[in-house]
């Protein structure tokens, strides 16, 4: 009877865990991992393109920017999801980023016809970047960004940009599934 208990249970894992399983199939920014220790790595960027907004409504900022990549653009074009949905600080606004597939260009996108709806390249550079699952709440965001902050000053890594959170997963996957990630921008080219 354990046994068929512990089978089932095995079952069930395996279900949810490919059920889940589904935000690797999405497109995301090539990098390369240039340095890695136990708790973060260093990854190197090209240029990316991204369309962005800023909010002071989580809800509705991400609805403006799925709305842009559902086809409310000026060419009408639906434009694939892709991976992570990046937020950030910015003087006193916060900013909500989707990445576009790599196929665009700053000049081939479709333009925006939202006027808070930003196309915007973001310049090729280093970030160091901590992996963590769970829920994407800012408490579980800042302790992260506090061990990134901690190991990178011990590594005597400069900090050049905002902490980024990065959310790889919709809202429905278990958080135990859920690869978030916390970064900053960072002076690698000086080491």
């Amino acid at each position: 009877m354990n046994k068929l208990v512990l089978i089932f249970r095995l079952n069930i894992f395996l279900i949810i865990l490919f059920m889940y399983s589904n935000a690797m199939s999405y497109e995301e920014p090539p990098f390369n991992i240039v340095y890695k220790t136990e708790v973060y790595e260093i990854r190197h960027y090209l240029d990316r393109l991204a369309v962005q907004a800023t909010y002071n409504n989580q809800d509705s900022t991400f609805r403006m920017l799925f709305n842009y990549i559902s086809g409310e653009n000026k060419e009408s074009e639906k434009i694939k999801m892709t991976t992570p949905v990046t937020l950030f600080k910015k003087s006193s606004d916060m900013v909500m980023q989707f990445f576009l597939p790599l196929k665009f260009s700053i000049k081939t996108a479709p333009k925006p016809t939202d006027s808070k709806v930003k196309l915007i390249n973001i310049e090729e550079g280093y970030y160091a970047v901590i992996r963590y699952s769970g829920r994407t709440t800012d408490k579980n965001f800042d302790k992260h960004v506090k061990i990134l902050k901690k190991n990178l000053k011990e590594d005597k890594i400069k900090i050049i940009g905002p902490s980024t959170k990065a959310i790889y997963n919709g809202p429905f996957t278990l958080p135990i599934f859920r690869r978030n990630e916390a970064m900053f921008q960072v002076d690698w080219k000086n080491l």
